[in-house]
């Protein structure tokens, strides 16, 4: 039985960026069933599927994990149909991204979360010095703090490089709303951070 639970923290991060052979060879042999090599995927990628999903879940930890785990979990049950038409990593890395959104258009169905500002309760105004130092000036956080819709556009725009286009159809908006709520991102990390430029 597959099992890849285990706490992120203790995960070993590869030394060098892993061989394209060894690579193919190991996603080869996991597709076929063996789940040691499925675990070898597991412990290179690990890290880079956490960090996407942590950033799309607001930071929120566990729920972070358990997206994880999740996205893992699915990779195992398609990777016997991977085609290899983009590198594993890129095909891992997308596929984690779309649980995370999956996970996003779930919790929105009972949540306006294009209006939701409960997290931010200075979005019309700075920041007060207590909400700049509880936030410790850390990108990481306020980006956390976003709303999740504007937060998935700004991670999913400016950190993972999509297109307007491919978030609209991702968070079935139009494209002209991919724009705002990236706009809108952008200005709410400035006021968080204190930067009224």
């Amino acid at each position: 039985m597959l099992s890849v639970a285990m706490p992120i923290d203790s995960v070993p991060a590869p030394v060098s960026p892993l061989p394209a052979d060894e690579t193919a060879a190991w996603v080869r042999s996991a597709a076929a069933g063996n789940a040691a090599d499925f675990e070898r995927l597991y412990r290179a990628h690990v890290k880079r599927v956490h960090a996407v999903i942590w950033r799309l879940v607001g930071g929120v930890q566990a729920r972070a994990e358990e997206l994880t785990q999740e996205a893992f979990v699915r990779a195992w049950q398609a990777l016997p149909g991977f085609r290899g038409d983009s590198a594993f990593g890129t095909w891992l890395h997308r596929l984690a991204v779309n649980v995370a959104l999956m996970d996003l258009r779930a919790r929105r169905a009972g949540e306006d979360l294009e209006t939701d500002d409960s997290q931010i309760e200075f979005t019309h105004g700075h920041a007060s010095s207590r909400q700049r130092a509880d936030l410790g000036m850390d990108l990481e956080r306020a980006v956390a703090t976003l709303p999740p819709r504007a937060r998935a556009v700004l991670v999913l725009h400016d950190v993972e490089g999509w297109k307007h286009d491919e978030i609209a159809v991702e968070l079935n908006m139009a494209v002209g709303t991919s724009k705002a709520q990236l706009h809108r991102a952008r200005g709410l990390l400035r006021k968080l951070l204190g930067d009224e430029a």
